[in-house]
Protein backbone atom coordinates (compact mmCIF):
# COMPACT_ATOMS: atom_id res chain seq x y z
CA UNK A 1 0.00 0.00 0.00
CA UNK A 2 2.77 2.66 -1.01
CA UNK A 3 4.58 4.25 1.68
CA UNK A 4 2.29 3.98 4.21
CA UNK A 5 2.78 0.74 6.36
CA UNK A 6 -1.09 -0.59 7.67
CA UNK A 7 -0.27 -3.19 10.65
CA UNK A 8 -4.01 -5.01 10.53
CA UNK A 9 -2.73 -8.39 12.00
CA UNK A 10 -1.37 -8.51 16.20
CA UNK A 11 2.26 -9.73 16.65
CA UNK A 12 5.87 -8.19 16.94
CA UNK A 13 7.47 -4.74 14.78
CA UNK A 14 11.09 -4.48 15.30
CA UNK A 15 13.90 -3.37 13.67
CA UNK A 16 16.13 -5.44 11.77
CA UNK A 17 19.53 -3.49 10.25
CA UNK A 18 17.52 -1.14 8.11
CA UNK A 19 14.15 -2.70 7.87
CA UNK A 20 11.09 -3.13 9.88
CA UNK A 21 10.30 -6.71 10.15
CA UNK A 22 6.35 -8.04 11.37
CA UNK A 23 6.38 -10.99 12.86
CA UNK A 24 2.56 -12.30 13.28
CA UNK A 25 1.34 -16.02 13.65
CA UNK A 26 1.79 -16.05 9.84
CA UNK A 27 5.15 -15.89 9.83
CA UNK A 28 7.21 -12.97 8.87
CA UNK A 29 7.21 -9.58 6.61
CA UNK A 30 10.07 -7.37 5.91
CA UNK A 31 9.58 -3.63 4.99
CA UNK A 32 12.54 -1.96 3.43
CA UNK A 33 12.92 1.22 5.79
CA UNK A 34 13.40 3.52 2.87
CA UNK A 35 10.22 2.50 1.50
CA UNK A 36 8.11 3.77 4.83
CA UNK A 37 7.34 7.33 5.19
CA UNK A 38 4.61 6.23 8.37
CA UNK A 39 3.25 3.35 10.09
CA UNK A 40 -0.20 2.94 11.08
CA UNK A 41 -1.39 -0.01 13.93
CA UNK A 42 -4.37 -1.10 14.11
CA UNK A 43 -3.52 -4.72 15.61
CA UNK A 44 -2.10 -5.99 19.04
CA UNK A 45 1.20 -4.93 18.45
CA UNK A 46 4.69 -5.31 20.83
CA UNK A 47 7.37 -2.56 20.19
CA UNK A 48 10.61 -1.28 21.87
CA UNK A 49 12.63 1.19 22.31
CA UNK A 50 15.31 0.77 19.79
CA UNK A 51 12.42 -0.01 17.00
CA UNK A 52 11.59 4.03 18.67
CA UNK A 53 14.60 4.97 18.02
CA UNK A 54 15.23 3.77 14.54
CA UNK A 55 11.72 5.17 13.58
CA UNK A 56 13.18 8.74 14.61
CA UNK A 57 16.42 8.75 13.35
CA UNK A 58 14.48 7.97 10.06
CA UNK A 59 11.56 10.44 10.31
CA UNK A 60 8.78 8.25 10.35
CA UNK A 61 5.74 8.80 12.77
CA UNK A 62 3.84 6.08 13.93
CA UNK A 63 0.07 6.27 14.63
CA UNK A 64 -2.37 4.19 16.95
CA UNK A 65 -5.69 2.68 16.54
CA UNK A 66 -7.99 0.80 18.81
CA UNK A 67 -9.20 -2.39 17.42
CA UNK A 68 -12.59 -0.74 16.57
CA UNK A 69 -10.73 1.94 14.51
CA UNK A 70 -10.67 4.62 17.13
CA UNK A 71 -7.62 6.63 17.07
CA UNK A 72 -5.15 6.30 20.20
CA UNK A 73 -2.42 9.07 19.32
CA UNK A 74 0.50 9.45 17.61
CA UNK A 75 4.72 8.54 18.12
CA UNK A 76 5.82 11.97 16.85
CA UNK A 77 9.44 12.23 15.92
CA UNK A 78 11.84 14.49 17.23
CA UNK A 79 10.51 17.43 14.89
CA UNK A 80 13.28 18.21 12.29
CA UNK A 81 11.72 20.81 10.57
CA UNK A 82 10.62 22.74 13.33
CA UNK A 83 11.12 26.45 13.27
CA UNK A 84 11.18 28.60 16.21
CA UNK A 85 10.12 31.36 13.93
CA UNK A 86 7.07 30.00 12.16
CA UNK A 87 5.84 28.83 15.47
CA UNK A 88 5.94 32.12 16.42
CA UNK A 89 4.08 33.07 14.01
CA UNK A 90 1.40 30.31 14.55
CA UNK A 91 1.11 31.46 18.13
CA UNK A 92 0.86 35.44 17.05
CA UNK A 93 -2.03 34.57 14.35
CA UNK A 94 -3.97 32.33 17.33
CA UNK A 95 -3.91 34.90 20.02
CA UNK A 96 -4.69 38.01 17.81
CA UNK A 97 -8.32 37.51 17.56
CA UNK A 98 -8.72 38.80 14.25
CA UNK A 99 -6.17 36.94 12.58
CA UNK A 100 -7.40 33.69 14.29
CA UNK A 101 -10.88 34.79 12.86
CA UNK A 102 -9.52 35.43 9.65
CA UNK A 103 -8.14 32.13 9.19
CA UNK A 104 -11.27 30.23 10.46
CA UNK A 105 -13.53 31.82 8.19
CA UNK A 106 -11.15 30.32 5.37
CA UNK A 107 -10.78 26.96 6.56
CA UNK A 108 -15.01 26.64 7.02
CA UNK A 109 -15.23 28.56 3.60
CA UNK A 110 -13.05 26.03 2.18
CA UNK A 111 -15.14 22.84 3.91
CA UNK A 112 -18.50 24.60 2.49
CA UNK A 113 -17.48 24.92 -1.28
CA UNK A 114 -16.31 21.54 -1.03
CA UNK A 115 -19.37 20.31 0.23
CA UNK A 116 -21.31 22.17 -2.43
CA UNK A 117 -19.04 20.54 -4.93
CA UNK A 118 -19.66 17.06 -3.64
CA UNK A 119 -23.69 17.74 -3.93
CA UNK A 120 -24.01 19.37 -7.14
CA UNK A 121 -21.76 16.61 -8.87
CA UNK A 122 -24.67 14.49 -7.75
CA UNK A 123 -26.98 16.37 -8.46
CA UNK A 124 -25.41 17.16 -11.95
CA UNK A 125 -26.19 13.12 -12.07
CA UNK A 126 -29.91 13.08 -11.39
CA UNK A 127 -29.48 13.43 -7.43
CA UNK A 128 -32.63 15.59 -6.33
CA UNK A 129 -30.20 17.70 -4.55
CA UNK A 130 -31.42 20.62 -5.55
CA UNK A 131 -32.72 22.12 -1.31
CA UNK A 132 -29.65 20.57 0.08
CA UNK A 133 -27.40 22.87 -2.21
CA UNK A 134 -29.46 25.85 -1.55
CA UNK A 135 -29.77 25.56 2.18
CA UNK A 136 -25.34 25.10 2.04
CA UNK A 137 -25.12 28.21 0.07
CA UNK A 138 -26.70 30.09 2.65
CA UNK A 139 -24.84 29.32 5.61
CA UNK A 140 -21.86 30.21 3.57
CA UNK A 141 -23.23 33.60 2.89
CA UNK A 142 -23.55 33.77 6.78
CA UNK A 143 -19.55 32.83 6.94
CA UNK A 144 -18.13 37.18 6.61
CA UNK A 145 -20.72 37.82 9.19
CA UNK A 146 -19.89 35.56 12.04
CA UNK A 147 -18.43 37.50 14.77
CA UNK A 148 -16.33 35.09 16.34
CA UNK A 149 -14.92 31.26 16.37
CA UNK A 150 -18.30 30.16 18.41
CA UNK A 151 -20.74 31.71 15.91
CA UNK A 152 -18.16 30.46 13.13
CA UNK A 153 -18.32 26.88 14.07
CA UNK A 154 -22.04 26.99 14.46
CA UNK A 155 -22.16 27.99 10.84
CA UNK A 156 -19.66 24.72 9.85
CA UNK A 157 -21.90 22.51 12.19
CA UNK A 158 -25.46 23.87 10.22
CA UNK A 159 -23.57 23.89 7.12
CA UNK A 160 -22.28 20.39 7.57
CA UNK A 161 -26.34 19.10 9.19
CA UNK A 162 -27.49 20.35 6.22
CA UNK A 163 -24.87 18.97 4.12
CA UNK A 164 -25.30 14.98 5.39
CA UNK A 165 -29.19 15.18 4.77
CA UNK A 166 -27.53 14.57 0.75
CA UNK A 167 -25.90 11.02 2.16
CA UNK A 168 -29.45 9.38 2.20
CA UNK A 169 -30.52 10.83 -1.06
CA UNK A 170 -26.94 9.98 -3.02
CA UNK A 171 -26.62 5.93 -1.70
CA UNK A 172 -30.68 5.14 -1.45
CA UNK A 173 -29.64 1.81 0.15
CA UNK A 174 -31.51 1.33 3.63
CA UNK A 175 -28.29 -0.75 4.79
CA UNK A 176 -26.29 2.23 5.02
CA UNK A 177 -29.01 4.74 6.43
CA UNK A 178 -27.60 8.05 7.80
CA UNK A 179 -30.25 8.94 10.42
CA UNK A 180 -28.44 11.53 11.92
CA UNK A 181 -24.58 12.01 12.78
CA UNK A 182 -22.90 9.30 15.55
CA UNK A 183 -19.25 8.88 16.99
CA UNK A 184 -18.93 7.52 19.94
CA UNK A 185 -19.93 5.03 19.02
CA UNK A 186 -21.10 4.93 15.68
CA UNK A 187 -24.76 3.82 15.58
CA UNK A 188 -24.95 2.68 11.97
CA UNK A 189 -22.99 1.76 8.98
CA UNK A 190 -22.31 5.15 7.33
CA UNK A 191 -21.15 6.69 10.78
CA UNK A 192 -19.01 4.07 10.86
CA UNK A 193 -17.27 4.79 7.32
CA UNK A 194 -17.03 8.77 8.41
CA UNK A 195 -15.61 8.47 11.68
CA UNK A 196 -13.06 5.86 10.21
CA UNK A 197 -12.45 7.63 7.12
CA UNK A 198 -12.29 11.04 8.69
CA UNK A 199 -9.34 9.82 11.26
CA UNK A 200 -7.58 8.48 8.18
CA UNK A 201 -7.72 11.90 6.96
CA UNK A 202 -6.19 13.38 10.25
CA UNK A 203 -3.49 11.35 10.60
CA UNK A 204 -2.74 11.79 6.74
CA UNK A 205 -2.72 15.42 7.63
CA UNK A 206 -0.94 15.21 10.56
CA UNK A 207 2.10 13.01 9.16
CA UNK A 208 2.30 15.89 6.06
CA UNK A 209 2.66 18.58 8.80
CA UNK A 210 5.79 16.45 10.02
CA UNK A 211 7.48 17.44 7.00
CA UNK A 212 7.01 21.25 7.01
CA UNK A 213 7.87 23.99 9.74
CA UNK A 214 4.38 24.02 11.15
CA UNK A 215 3.65 22.69 15.01
CA UNK A 216 0.49 20.37 14.50
CA UNK A 217 -0.25 21.80 17.90
CA UNK A 218 -1.38 24.97 17.24
CA UNK A 219 -4.75 25.53 15.25
CA UNK A 220 -6.86 28.39 14.57
CA UNK A 221 -10.84 26.68 14.37
CA UNK A 222 -10.20 24.29 16.29
CA UNK A 223 -8.88 25.86 20.06
CA UNK A 224 -5.55 25.24 21.13
CA UNK A 225 -5.80 23.52 24.52
CA UNK A 226 -5.37 20.11 26.42
CA UNK A 227 -5.64 17.75 23.11
CA UNK A 228 -2.35 17.00 21.38
CA UNK A 229 -3.07 18.50 17.85
CA UNK A 230 -5.32 20.69 16.48
CA UNK A 231 -3.86 21.81 12.89
CA UNK A 232 -4.75 18.87 11.48
CA UNK A 233 -8.68 18.86 12.08
CA UNK A 234 -8.38 21.96 10.35
CA UNK A 235 -7.02 21.59 7.31
CA UNK A 236 -9.03 18.40 7.52
CA UNK A 237 -12.31 20.35 7.38
CA UNK A 238 -11.37 21.37 3.76
CA UNK A 239 -10.58 17.93 1.98
CA UNK A 240 -13.30 15.61 4.10
CA UNK A 241 -15.63 16.08 1.32
CA UNK A 242 -13.50 15.13 -1.76
CA UNK A 243 -11.63 12.86 0.06
CA UNK A 244 -13.55 10.82 2.64
CA UNK A 245 -17.42 11.32 1.80
CA UNK A 246 -16.20 10.52 -2.37
CA UNK A 247 -14.49 7.81 -1.32
CA UNK A 248 -17.50 6.31 0.88
CA UNK A 249 -20.20 7.24 -1.94
CA UNK A 250 -18.27 5.13 -4.40
CA UNK A 251 -17.27 1.93 -1.70
CA UNK A 252 -20.66 1.88 -1.35
CA UNK A 253 -22.63 2.59 -4.70
CA UNK A 254 -20.63 -0.24 -6.33
CA UNK A 255 -20.84 -2.85 -3.43
CA UNK A 256 -17.56 -2.98 -2.62
CA UNK A 257 -18.98 -2.39 0.90
CA UNK A 258 -21.91 -4.40 2.26
CA UNK A 259 -23.25 -5.45 5.69
CA UNK A 260 -21.19 -8.33 6.36
CA UNK A 261 -18.44 -6.05 6.52
CA UNK A 262 -19.46 -4.26 9.94
CA UNK A 263 -19.55 -5.91 13.10
CA UNK A 264 -21.24 -4.88 16.65
CA UNK A 265 -19.17 -3.96 19.03
CA UNK A 266 -20.38 -3.11 22.76
CA UNK A 267 -23.42 -0.78 21.32
CA UNK A 268 -21.48 0.27 18.38
CA UNK A 269 -21.21 -0.44 14.55
CA UNK A 270 -17.61 -0.68 13.34
CA UNK A 271 -15.63 -2.02 10.09
CA UNK A 272 -14.58 -5.92 10.87
CA UNK A 273 -10.82 -6.01 9.60
CA UNK A 274 -12.23 -7.33 5.81
CA UNK A 275 -13.78 -4.11 5.75
CA UNK A 276 -11.19 -2.17 7.01
CA UNK A 277 -8.86 -3.41 4.38
CA UNK A 278 -11.15 -2.60 1.59
CA UNK A 279 -11.21 0.85 2.71
CA UNK A 280 -7.74 1.22 3.16
CA UNK A 281 -6.56 -0.06 -0.18
CA UNK A 282 -9.60 2.13 -2.16
CA UNK A 283 -8.33 5.06 0.52
CA UNK A 284 -4.42 4.60 -0.10
CA UNK A 285 -5.63 4.71 -4.01
CA UNK A 286 -7.63 7.65 -3.61
CA UNK A 287 -4.61 9.62 -2.22
CA UNK A 288 -2.70 8.54 -4.61
CA UNK A 289 -4.85 9.67 -7.62
CA UNK A 290 -3.57 12.63 -9.39
CA UNK A 291 -5.78 15.72 -11.19
CA UNK A 292 -4.73 18.71 -12.74
CA UNK A 293 -3.33 21.91 -10.55
CA UNK A 294 -4.58 24.96 -11.78
CA UNK A 295 -1.89 26.40 -9.67
CA UNK A 296 0.97 24.50 -10.82
CA UNK A 297 -0.38 23.77 -14.03
CA UNK A 298 0.92 20.29 -13.57
CA UNK A 299 -0.84 17.01 -12.73
CA UNK A 300 -0.31 16.50 -8.25
CA UNK A 301 -1.92 13.77 -6.09
CA UNK A 302 -4.48 14.71 -3.50
CA UNK A 303 -1.60 13.21 -0.91
CA UNK A 304 0.46 16.30 -2.51
CA UNK A 305 -2.50 18.55 -2.62
CA UNK A 306 -2.21 18.14 1.39
CA UNK A 307 1.18 19.29 1.81
CA UNK A 308 0.58 22.14 -0.96
CA UNK A 309 -2.12 23.45 1.48
CA UNK A 310 0.52 23.49 4.38
CA UNK A 311 2.82 25.43 2.23
CA UNK A 312 0.35 28.06 1.52
CA UNK A 313 -0.44 27.94 5.39
CA UNK A 314 2.95 28.91 5.48
CA UNK A 315 3.20 31.37 3.27
CA UNK A 316 -0.10 33.43 4.67
CA UNK A 317 1.27 33.18 8.62
CA UNK A 318 5.00 35.05 7.77
CA UNK A 319 2.71 37.67 5.35
CA UNK A 320 3.85 36.43 2.30
CA UNK A 321 0.59 35.70 0.80
CA UNK A 322 -2.83 35.45 1.73
CA UNK A 323 -3.98 31.90 2.73
CA UNK A 324 -6.70 30.64 -0.18
CA UNK A 325 -7.89 27.03 0.55
CA UNK A 326 -8.46 24.05 -1.92
CA UNK A 327 -11.31 23.94 -3.97
CA UNK A 328 -12.30 21.10 -6.03
CA UNK A 329 -12.48 21.69 -9.82
CA UNK A 330 -14.46 18.58 -11.56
Amino acid sequence: MGKRLYVLSSGTLRRHQNTLVLETDEGKRFFPIEQVEEVHVFGEVTLNKRLLGFLTQQHIPVHFYGHNGYYIGTYYPREHYNSGYMILRQAEHYLDEDKRLDLARRFVDGALFNMRKVVRYYKNRGKPLEEVELAIERHQERIATAKDISALMQVEGQARDAYYEAFDIILDNEDFAFEARSRRPPRNRINALISFGNTLLYTAVLSEIYHTHLDPRIGFLHATNFRRFTLNLDVAEIFKPILVDRLIFTLVGKGQLRARHFDDDMGGIYLNESGRRIFLEAWENRLSTTFRHRGLRRNVSYRRALRLELYKLEKHLIGEKPYTPFRARW
